[in-house]
């Protein structure tokens, strides 16, 4: 079976991805076709990089920069250079005339764990001849170095932290469990946000949520004035080890939700649901507090466990009334890391299960990644005053 082959039973089983896109898929291309076009010249010269030897045919002349817009966006490419010579890479061409194969099968690459036969047959493809175990070992490494560098880069001060969780099915010692990937958000002090870093976790529990926390503070994380969550017993708990002096507002939306867990009645419902909108969007705290107690009074004798964890519970989602008021409708709940999942998911939908958690965290890398890149370049998200 030749390559040709090979791509097209890839992109029938991937026509999904094909179809869909898969955010991501622009750094492997760059990464792969880079990868490429230097083993060319290596071929081309004979030897490899400071390599001493007789059948050397020239002196490799450093790379020139070439930024090239496909369908995955503008890929920047390092063009190999030979000393006194007309050299050029095939392999440039061959990859983007292949794109459509090379993402679907780079898409496979992502969903399955890079495998060094799936990297073979993408490079030997552009290179147009049989390329080392050695040379593809060094591709894919390149793959997930480029990873691993984002989501170990340093961080600075952030005045926001807003941070959530989503759980994916992996393959684990011959069973599919629920993985938690964790995903972190920070809004800098000029009111721009940025996705900080993903972690893969077999669950929410609190040692998790605390390495992962640990994680943002080692890589320089400061200056924190909010952080914004559910109240998942873990991360609550983390956040109290790690974060203990830093105040915390518990998303609204996840308040309302679980309110609906002590409502007795179904015909209550809506009637709940609304007071307890009217509390969050009080003109001020003082008002806030005052509604809640109404609240409170009101639902003692016909619903009394309401009552009771509305007094307990429902502070904790004001606490937002201490901040500014142009970032109080942004900063009240969750919703930005909700909105990312979201995108997450229609990437890994696609998987359905992941082989291993390596896998799932070098997907999800790939996707925050591309929108984290896209957020660089939007307006602020919270006007500062």
């Amino acid at each position: 079976m030749d390559y040709q082959e090979k791509y097209n039973g890839f992109c029938d089983a991937m026509e999904l991805i094909n179809t869909q896109g898969l955010d991501g898929i622009g750094h492997a291309l760059q990464i792969l076709i880079n990868q490429a076009m230097v083993i060319e010249r290596e071929k081309y010269l004979q030897a490899k990089p400071y390599e001493r030897s007789e059948e050397r045919t020239g002196q490799a002349n450093g790379f020139k920069a070439k930024t090239v817009q496909t369908r995955v966006g503008a890929l920047k490419l390092d063009v190999p250079q030979v000393r006194d010579s007309n050299f050029y890479p095939t392999s440039l061409e061959k990859g983007l005339r292949s794109e459509r194969a090379l993402r679907v099968t780079i898409g496979e690459m992502y969903l399955q764990g890079i495998s060094t036969r799936k990297v073979s047959a993408v490079i030997e493809e552009m290179c147009g001849f049989d390329v080392t175990s050695v040379q593809v070992s060094r591709a894919a490494a390149a793959l997930d170095k480029e990873f691993d560098q984002w989501r170990n880069r340093p961080l600075g001060e952030y005045q926001y932290f807003i941070c959530d969780a989503r759980y994916e099915s992996v393959r684990q010692g011959g069973c599919v469990v629920d993985c938690a990937v964790l995903i972190a958000i920070g809004v800098t002090p000029s009111g721009k946000r940025e996705i900080l870093g993903t972690s893969v976790s077999l669950s929410e529990a609190e040692v998790h949520w605390r390495d992962f926390f640990q994680s943002l503070q080692a890589r320089g994380m400061h200056g924190l004035k909010l952080i914004v969550s559910d109240d998942h017993p873990g991360m609550k708990a983390a956040r109290r080890a790690v974060f203990p002096s830093v105040p915390w507002q518990r998303c609204q939306f996840h308040l309302q939700q679980n309110a609906q867990g002590y409502v007795p009645k179904k015909e209550m419902k809506k009637k709940v649901a609304a007071s307890i909108r009217s509390i969050f969007h009080a003109p001020n705290r003082v008002e806030a507090d005052r509604l809640l107690q109404n609240s409170v009074a009101y639902y003692e004798k016909e619903a009394p466990k309401l009552s009771a964890w509305m007094e307990e519970n429902i502070p904790e989602g004001l606490t937002i009334f201490d901040f500014p008021e142009g970032h109080q409708k942004r900063l009240r709940t969750s919703n930005m890391v909700e909105r990312l999942n979201k995108a997450i998911k229609k990437r890994t939908r696609v998987a359905t299960i992941f082989p291993n958690e390596a896998s799932c965290l070098r997907l999800v890398t790939g996707v925050i990644m591309e929108i984290s890149d896209e957020w660089i370049t939007e307006k602020v998200y919270l006007k500062t005053e």
